[in-house]
């Protein structure tokens, strides 16, 4: 019988493999498919070629001082400057391809290799992004969604932008692109605000271990933030050190060296309230709103101060404007001492006011309550009532206040009411500065006080106060110009009254000198008169050539203010800016011709397109005899007068130790020197401008209320408030021969009529001369 042979069945693999090709087909076709839609903008916007040319980031607005270097920016939220790749060093750009993308110039955007092995891993082996996926997501949408969906798409759309990137860009411009955009946090928005801020550095000047902090902080800047976690931060470093030393960038033995050291961050702030030129950025922002609002872009729109990366190139000198402001910082914590040594409860129980009734200290508080910032926030943001304001100005608050500390601004942390704050911050001594060349007519340095976080008010072009002496000049130019006096002429020096109603006046004006009585006697050159500030025969010149000449002088002369036409200006009534006194002086020492000081030279957008060129405004308002004939009656007040003691250490039998101390003597200048001391009634007011050939400078020292002074005119004079500035900031000008700040004569003109040198006048002493500036102890 036969048997059945049974029937075995074999495995189709055909259809396996049919299914498994379908199955890999689809899921191709659908990565394709996934990729076309979003390049295409279905899960969401995507940039195109011109948005990928330029893209969005806001930039600040970078100003550029004369010699290159950058004294501050305007910027709202991003303080970002883009450099090129040519200006990052190179260790940096090593140290960022070893920790970020091993592989950078492998790939074309996508790391295949390493997209793998995070699919494997499940993320576990470290991250795929390539610098060009993380600079897309820098760019075009910031943080990764929260949902997984959301995070592939994104994931997708990196990609693309990647790939897209990396069409447009080349590896070097890419690599400059993601070091541009990073946030690392503290305001320093890219590489370069980054090395500035974290280092006090320009990206190039970085060195290795500084470098590779800063890309360690591309990770993640939030977690590994210098200023809060040292350590961890120190810790990333050393990661980004190793890396290095895997990709044989270093040397173990360097690794293992730098692993050791500490960050050494030189934390170095960028806000609009700190850094240099301060007060000179403040007057900037008001020059720039009223240039947009009359030069609007091409297509209509206005230019954004804040995040158009405009570039405006100054006439600061970085150099002068630091010698600026250290000689402020060295000489007013020791005026300010000796301030206060005077204005003890003890000395005047109505510190720091002088002079005055306590209902006017009372009326002149109100007033201030009114101006200041906390009355104005309260009545008009807050809508509070009159009586609520004034009751919060005595109610103890907690506050930081500006202090001196050991000769260094500082501040303190205290409990204080409003109202005596105000009082306090009176008490302080203010001041106003600002050098130029008198050439070109290009602004060197500008401090308009002494520390902007707590007195914003620019005492340079803003604030205007009365001048006293060194409005002389003035009234001496007009008779030299008018008469063809010579600075030899002779003057007696008797009492001198000009009568009533003569030049609208309507009593009879007797101006006196410092002296009384006794300060009178002989005859005095003009010369002599104007070194030692004689008032009689200033008003004796005034009556010559009438108070109208001298006013129409002192405006071709570009003092804008209002001066009343009165003889009484010429001991210097008139409140006059210190910006307005230097562009005066300046057409002294270039020869008659007036140049408007000039503040900016140059505007560049962001693509370095010109946007605007300074012209030159001058004009001729002196013959060149004249301006030189002024020169050297100037040049007397610095040989024989109030301002000799920038030639001497001192009259050494006349002054203390501690009053050079606080007066910041000596200075031993040799060089040629014109200037002029001012000093206003009661000491309110301390003035002091100086030239020579190719820089003019002035000073004012003052509180901000005229009834706060010094007691006596020791302290109180031009020549102990202001030009111990001037003296100090000569003298570092002077040590930087790279300045080339002249030394040389002024430049006599070809044809000279008028007589300049007195050399053959018999002299007297000058301790024999009293002047309303120089007290006897202090006369050299």
């Amino acid at each position: 019988m036969k048997t059945k042979k049974q029937k075995t069945t074999t495995p189709n693999f055909s259809k396996c493999i049919r299914l498994f090709w379908i199955l890999f087909s689809g899921g191709i076709l659908s990565i394709v498919l996934v990729f076309l839609l979003a390049s295409l903008g279905m899960f969401g916007e995507m940039p195109d070629h011109t948005v990928l040319e330029n893209p969005r980031t806001n930039l600040a607005t970078e100003i550029i001082s004369s010699d290159g270097q950058t004294l501050g920016k305007f910027y709202f939220n991003d303080n970002r400057t883009p450099v090129g790749y040519n200006e990052l060093p190179k260790h940096l750009v090593e140290a960022l391809i070893a920790t970020e993308d091993a592989r950078f110039h492998d790939h074309s955007g996508i790391d295949a290799r390493g997209t793998l092995r995070a699919i494997v891993k499940l993320g576990k082996g470290g991250g795929a992004s390539t610098i060009s996926q993380q600079l897309a997501k820098q760019l075009f949408h910031g943080e990764g969604s929260k949902n997984t969906v959301g995070r592939i798409i994104q994931k997708i759309k990196e990609w693309i932008i990647a790939i897209r990137l990396e069409k447009q860009y080349t590896k070097e411009e890419i690599v400059a692109q993601y070091c541009n955009i990073y946030d690392f946090l503290n305001n320093a928005d890219g590489i370069r605000s980054a090395a500035r801020i974290y280092f006090g550095k320009e990206p190039m000047e970085l060195s290795l271990k500084e470098s590779a902090m800063l890309v360690g902080m591309f990770k993640n800047s939030s977690l590994f933030n210098p200023r809060r976690r040292e350590e961890l931060t120190k810790k990333r470093r050393n990661v980004v050190l190793g890396q290095m030393y895997k990709y044989e960038y270093i040397t173990e033995a360097l690794k293992d060296s730098l692993q050791k050291t500490e960050l050494d961050i030189n934390y170095t702030p960028e806000s609009h309230r700190e850094g240099l030129a301060t007060y000179f950025r403040g007057y900037l922002d008001g020059f720039m709103k009223e240039w947009i609002k009359d030069n609007p872009k091409p297509d209509g729109t206005k230019y954004n101060l804040y995040n158009d990366g405009l570039k405006i190139y100054t006439t600061i000198d970085s150099r002068m404007q630091k010698y600026a402001e250290d000689a402020v910082q060295q000489h007013m914590p020791r005026l300010q001492a000796e301030f206060f040594h005077q204005n003890t409860p003890k000395r005047n129980p109505t510190a720091p006011f002088l002079e005055i009734t306590r209902g006017a200290i009372d009326t002149l508080m109100r007033n201030a309550m009114k101006q200041s910032e906390r009355w104005r926030h309260m009545k008009y943001d807050l809508k509070k009532k009159d009586d609520e304001i004034k009751a919060s100005f005595h109610k103890p608050t907690k506050m930081t206040v500006f202090e001196w500390k050991d000769g260094v601004a500082s501040e303190v942390d205290t409990v204080m009411k409003p109202w005596d704050s105000m009082r306090y911050y009176k008490s302080f001594l203010r001041t106003g500065m600002m050098s130029m060349d008198p050439n070109t007519g290009h602004v060197k340095a500008w401090v308009g006080g002494m520390n902007y976080r707590h007195f914003q008010y620019d005492m340079v072009k803003q604030g205007k106060r009365q001048i006293g002496s060194t409005f002389k000049p003035f009234v001496y130019t007009a008779a030299i110009d008018q008469l063809h006096y010579s600075p030899c002429d002779e003057f007696p020096d008797t009492p001198f009254c000009i009568e009533a109603n003569k030049y609208g006046n309507p009593e009879e004006w007797c101006p006196r000198n410092s002296g009384g009585e006794n300060d009178y006697g002989g005859t005095r050159t003009l010369q002599n008169a104007l070194a030692n500030s004689v008032n009689t025969i200033t008003a004796r010149l005034i009556d010559k050539v009438g108070p109208q000449p001298v006013v129409d002088l002192a405006k071709k002369l570009g003092v804008e203010s209002d001066m009343l036409p009165t003889p009484a200006i010429a001991l210097g009534t008139p409140d006059i800016s210190v910006y307005e006194m230097v562009g005066a002086y300046s057409a002294f020492a270039n020869k008659g011709v007036y140049t408007k000081p000039v503040m900016v030279t140059t505007i560049e957008d962001k693509n370095g397109t010109l946007l605007y060129q300074f012209k030159p405004q001058t004009r001729d308002v002196l013959s060149e005899e004249t301006a030189y004939v002024a020169v050297k009656l100037m040049e007397g007040v610095t040989k024989h007068g109030s301002g000799a003691r920038l030639r001497t250490k001192g009259a050494d039998a006349y002054r203390a130790d501690y009053r050079e101390v606080v007066t910041g003597y000596p200075y031993e200048f040799t060089n040629p020197i014109a200037g002029k001391t001012g000093t206003t009634q009661n000491q309110s007011d301390g003035w002091f401008m100086g030239m020579v050939p190719n820089l003019v400078t002035g000073v004012w020292v003052g509180a901000e209320d005229r009834a706060a002074h010094f007691a006596s005119i020791t302290y109180g004079q031009g020549a102990s408030m202001a030009l111990p500035i001037w003296g100090l900031y000569m003298k570092s000008c002077y040590a930087d021969e790279t300045l080339n700040v002249s030394t040389e004569e002024f430049e006599e003109p070809e044809e000279l009529s008028i007589e300049v040198d007195c050399s053959k006048i018999t002299k007297k002493s000058v301790l024999d001369l009293d002047s309303d500036e120089v007290p006897e102890e202090l006369e050299f």
